[in-house]
């Protein structure tokens, strides 16, 4: 059995799809995988440490208001669309399954030309221009979210959660705090801007670290797309404060240590914090993060930072205000584990097993 998968840009639409990978490999040992990305995103490293021949094509955004890019780009989805059709003539696969992202739009119109089935996982709570394009195309749609089966036919939409790595769940305390040369008796704040980092993020959190001295020790994952010297000038001030720019293996520690996450709004990202029940500090893009976080924070799963109006000290004070509220953090915990369920494996399973027959 041979299974691509499409995604990439942000890790977004590709951490859920390395879970779903994690999941068929344990059914299906024999199994071949390769994977369509961008040549320039981040998803490159971690999908290649997983043993996946990496492949990429010519892509583009299609916006959805009026932009000069907006031809370059269309050009960019035609090229993508015409080395799709080749990659699907020559490799045959027997699956396509994406979790967005507009890389993944041309491959799935490939797919249907072919005849070969599709699978589409909606992650977030506002379905992207992606998603609306190929599911039109795909055999079976799955969402994280049951208020979205409205948005899609449904007589081919599923509920089933989201999957989230094997590997992120198997972080150890004890380890992390030998990795980060941490102290014991002092609280971790983890904070990340996602998959390419975030310069927004960034600044916010060397504000708020001025403020932690005596209350918290950070490690902060600044993300390799973004500029290093502020982070940097921070690091020589504060000995609490730890920065690194890209995370593997070594996430599943972060997370494992910390007390509190800081991160932007991806469904990625808040369903691992939802798995390993983290009380969440988040800072959402603006956009379809903000749907997404603004549902959780409605439900007191989540506490919201708006990026245009926040600074350095909202933050430090909402950071040391959590960390001295012990019933604070178990009661978001409990609700951010309620509201983003895990996918099951029998479930993943049972849609492999529809796709092949």
């Amino acid at each position: 059995m041979k299974i691509l998968f499409s995604g990439g840009y942000t890790l977004g639409p590709v951490t859920p799809l390395l879970s779903i990978k994690e999941t068929i490999q344990k059914q299906y040992p024999d199994a071949e995988f390769i994977w369509i990305g961008t040549k320039r995103g981040p998803e490159r490293k971690l999908i290649e440490e997983q043993d996946i021949r990496f492949l990429t094509i010519a892509s583009g955004k299609l916006r959805r208001y009026l932009s000069l890019w907006n031809f370059i780009d269309i050009a960019r989805i035609i090229i993508g669309w015409f080395q799709s059709i080749k990659i699907m003539w020559k490799e045959s696969p027997d699956i396509c399954i994406s979790a967005g992202g507009f890389i993944s739009v041309p491959v799935h119109w490939s797919a249907w030309l072919f005849g070969i089935p599709s699978w589409v996982h909606q992650q977030d709570v506002q379905v992207g221009l992606a998603n609306k394009l190929m599911s039109p195309f795909a055999k079976i749609i799955t969402t994280a979210l049951k208020r979205n089966i409205k948005d899609f036919n449904k007589k081919k939409t599923h509920w089933i959660g989201n999957p989230v790595r094997e590997e992120i769940l198997k972080g150890k305390k004890s380890e992390a705090i030998k990795k980060f040369k941490l102290k014991k008796d002092l609280p971790v704040v983890f904070a990340t801007g996602g998959g390419t980092g975030s310069m927004r993020v960034n600044q916010l959190i060397v504000q708020a670290v001025q403020h932690l001295k005596g209350h918290a020790q950070v490690i902060h994952l600044s993300g390799k797309e973004r500029p290093q010297e502020l982070v940097e000038r921070a690091v020589k001030h504060f000995d609490y404060y730890q920065v690194h720019q890209f995370f593997t293996h070594e996430m599943a520690d972060a997370y494992a240590v910390a007390d509190i996450v800081i991160s932007r709004g991806g469904f990625g990202s808040i369903t691992e914090m939802a798995a390993l029940k983290k009380p969440a500090i988040l800072v959402p893009n603006p956009g379809h993060q903000e749907e997404n976080v603004k549902f959780l924070a409605d439900a007191e799963a989540v506490l919201l930072v708006d990026e245009k109006t926040a600074d350095g000290n909202f933050l430090a004070k909402m950071i040391k205000d959590l960390l001295a509220d012990d019933l604070k953090k178990k009661q978001m915990s409990k609700q951010i584990e309620k509201m983003l369920p895990l996918a099951k494996d029998e479930d993943i399973l049972g849609i492999i097993k529809y796709l092949i027959k």
